[in-house]
């Protein structure tokens, strides 16, 4: 059937082939990618239907222009809605909470506006207006489109083929013109009108590979489609087929026109204010050799088009296969659903329940098993989703390995006390605590900079490195001072524009925009 992917041909072979959208999303980070999927957090709740249609109301309000809203505007659009759907729900006192876990899902912006209070009593109370934020609107719509998808809507574009060479042959004639507005308006029409064909070819053959697959389950969803479907692949085939000498010429004559100034005068007339003049010309540089390698082919890897084509070419003999499988199936009346039926009956017809066993066994190739297992001795660090296969193997012990039983713990063992080994522990311990007050009122009295520490006064200095960092706080968006005590010791990290370093027996630790301030504590103890 080939492949095919939202926003790329059927089998991509390099980064050109990629849209826009599509490579800005693979540029995204992990936070990134987690905050962004936060937005569907509503999807996941008990009462998802109520966010759905509290969704629904705040969009019906910006269709009217009403941006910020407060929870009488949505309940009154909910109130509008209820009459033409059955399953809106009631808003109720909760409908402020719903909000406000939307804004916390950052799917709508929470902001306080005064100016909405009539009195007093309502002006001392919370007057919070809620709005979408743009990534949250966006995957509102995400959800819709998901919501209303339809077999019934998968189509390949071949009447669109057309409108590209016509599209393709003013491009050439503007860009030689040098009408920087008409060069702008046709490469953004190219660009949606190619966007818009990648998606209907990704979604068909997609949904094409759905009824494929289904027809064991419905045969006759796929009998009922096979007419339209194989007319359907053919005409854009054979559209495709005419069209695609002609567009590779309408191409290579834009790119004869001047291709190097073509994007700067697309960028020109482009008023997309956070974008500056470079961004502007970079992106339709690369919209244009995305859109250009749709069409031609290099030497090194055939076009987007053909690509399609070829995927086409595939989907149309399987079709075809499938339906002479069918036929023959239904001519002869044996496929897996009668294969199934009589497997059951002679299932059900068995004398005892150990033949029915047998039986089934015999027909899936069940065979016994004995398994052994148990707990690692640290799970933790096993991820919960590795497989059996992937996940490191334990010690089982030989009886449960014989028998099948667990091992008994046998009797239990007398406690040793060994008096001296304890206090060897204990001399160490207080050898080592020892060393580290010592180091710590080194540092307190000497400090950290102008000179080399030793070993142990850099093991105080990284834990209360550690305690003051842990103690920072961010103030105005600005993060502030941090304290951090040891013993005898405590430091405190300042805000210092040039920074500091200190010299280890590992080298120089630096730290920009900080500088240490260590004092002594008082009333220090050993607690």
């Amino acid at each position: 059937m080939g492949d095919a992917t939202s926003g790329r041909p059927a089998r991509p072979t390099g980064p050109a082939r990629r849209t826009d959208r599509a490579r800005r999303a693979l540029d995204l980070n992990a936070p990134a990618v987690g905050d962004r999927f936060r937005l569907f957090n509503f999807t996941q709740r008990d009462d998802y239907i109520v966010y759905l249609w509290v969704l629904r109301a705040m969009d019906r309000l910006r269709a009217v222009h009403r941006v910020r809203v407060d929870t009488d505007d949505v309940a009154a659009a909910l109130a509008e809605l209820a009459p033409a759907h059955d399953d809106v729900p009631e808003p109720g006192a909760s409908l402020r909470d719903r909000l406000d876990s939307l804004a916390a899902d950052r799917i709508i912006h929470r902001l306080e506006d005064a100016s909405r209070a009539g009195s007093l009593a309502r002006y001392r109370n919370r007057q919070s207006v809620y709005q979408f934020s743009e990534l949250g609107y966006r995957a509102f719509l995400a959800v819709e489109d998901v919501l209303a998808a339809r077999v019934e809507d998968a189509n390949l574009s071949r009447l669109v083929f057309s409108d590209i060479l016509d599209d393709l042959r003013s491009l050439a004639e503007a860009n030689r013109a040098g009408d920087e507005r008409q060069v702008y308006r046709r490469l953004s029409r190219l660009d949606q009108v190619m966007e818009d064909m990648v998606r209907r070819s990704a979604h068909f053959h997609v949904t094409l590979g759905e009824i494929v697959t289904s027809t064991e389950a419905s045969p006759e969803l796929f009998l009922r489609y096979k007419n339209a479907l194989l007319t359907h692949m053919s005409d854009f085939m054979a559209e495709l087929d005419r069209y695609l000498p002609r567009l590779d010429r309408a191409v290579r004559d834009v790119e004869a026109s001047g291709v190097a100034t073509m994007p700067a005068r697309a960028a020109a007339a482009d008023d997309r204010p956070f974008l500056g003049g470079a961004e502007r010309v970079e992106d339709w540089r690369r919209r244009w050799e995305t859109l250009r390698a749709w069409f031609t082919a290099t030497p090194d890897a055939e076009s987007g088009a053909a690509d399609l084509r070829r995927a086409t070419r595939s989907a149309v003999s399987g079709v075809i296969a499938l339906l002479r499988q069918l036929t023959e199936a239904r001519r002869g009346g044996v496929n897996r659903v009668s294969e199934l039926r009589h497997l059951a009956e002679w299932t059900f017809n068995t004398p005892d329940e150990d033949a029915a066993h047998a039986l089934m066994a015999a027909a899936f190739n069940v065979g016994s098993a004995r398994h052994l297992g148990g707990a690692h001795d640290d799970a933790e660090q096993i991820s919960p989703r590795a497989t059996w296969w992937e996940a490191p193997g334990i010690e089982v012990a030989l009886t449960q390995f014989r028998t099948g039983r667990q091992a008994g713990p046998g009797l239990p063992q007398p406690v040793r006390v060994d008096t001296r080994m304890r206090a060897d522990l204990r001399r160490l311990q207080v050898a080592a605590r020892a060393a580290e007050r010592a180091a710590a009122d080194s540092l307190a009295h000497g400090g950290a900079h102008d000179r080399a520490l030793d070993e142990a006064e850099t093991r105080v200095l990284l834990t209360l490195l550690t305690r003051a960092l842990e103690a920072r706080t961010v103030v105005s968006g600005r993060l502030g001072s941090g304290a951090g005590s040891e013993g005898t010791v405590v430091m405190r990290l300042v805000p210092d524009p040039k920074g500091s370093a200190v010299r280890t027996p590992h080298g120089v630790l630096h730290l920009p925009g900080f500088s240490l301030r260590l004092v002594p504590r008082a009333g220090g103890s050993d607690g």
